[in-house]
């Protein structure tokens, strides 16, 4: 989770074709693409001393799928900035993180994609769309059968910003439980929490704050950045559909 932002030399990614930010495991392996993430398990993966402990503390199945975590990750804390000079990089994509961020840090992290961007460089972006999910609750509300359900569509609304353990961990036996939140923490701690949510509106109200231009509304296989659908980064690879359906895709230059 990103507290704060502040400028590091210890790593350098300047001249980036494009980094692709909170990757986790959907990477691209392509030149000229960092892919970069501070997530539980490659924060695991990278130490020696966690690997050993992770099976105790994880479980055999997350041990399972630490393995397969893609090698070409850089394991780097955004809360140190992006690390890359001013005006360095041709695009910057992040997807799913945004709305993990406190409203505040947002506007920050925003502002240094920004300051990283080459001139005319593009800033994508793809977060949950909160219009559909409204729209299906009103709709819901205002059926005259929907009453048995209902809760779901609050859940969709709201569940991710109010859960207090982490959803891995909730359906654990109690003793791993009490350990996996001493070691990892609760939901927020560990970034599953939405701090926030976006629509097509205040998404670009916060990119023209930053002084990003050309804001525009994309699709899943749509980008101004070249050989974007190369990247495979918003597709399904098993159905070559839309990885994440139900998100908002806004594109944006500096």
């Amino acid at each position: 989770m990103i507290n704060s932002l502040r400028r590091t030399g210890s790593v350098d990614v300047s001249g980036a074709k494009l980094l692709n930010l909170g990757c986790g495991t959907k990477t691209a392996d392509a030149d000229g693409v960092v892919n970069m993430d501070w997530g539980t398990y490659a924060r695991i993966r990278q130490s020696p001393t966690l690997r050993r402990v992770a099976p105790y503390v994880v479980g055999k199945a997350r041990v399972e799928k630490l393995k397969q975590l893609p090698g070409n990750v850089l394991v780097y804390d955004l809360s140190k900035g992006i690390p890359a000079a001013d005006n360095s990089v041709d695009a910057v994509y992040h997807s799913h993180m945004l709305e993990h961020l406190d409203r505040d840090i947002a506007e920050v992290f925003v502002r240094e994609v920004r300051r990283v961007l080459r001139p005319g460089g593009i800033h994508r972006i793809s977060v949950p769309d909160l219009e559909p999910i409204v729209r299906t609750y009103l709709s819901n509300l205002e059926s005259t059968n929907g009453e048995a359900d209902h809760d779901k569509y609050i859940h969709r609304l709201l569940e991710q910003s109010v859960r207090r353990e982490a959803a891995g961990t909730s359906s654990k036996a109690k003793p791993r439980r009490i350990v996996e939140n001493l070691v990892l923490g609760d939901a927020r701690k560990r970034g599953e929490t939405h701090q926030w949510m976006y629509d097509y509106k205040n998404l670009t109200a916060l990119l023209e704050r930053a002084g990003f231009t050309d804001i525009q509304r994309r699709s899943f296989d749509e980008s101004s950045i070249p050989a974007w659908n190369d990247y495979r980064l918003d597709r399904n690879l098993a159905t070559n559909g839309e990885y994440k359906p139900d998100s908002l895709y806004m594109e944006a230059r500096a």
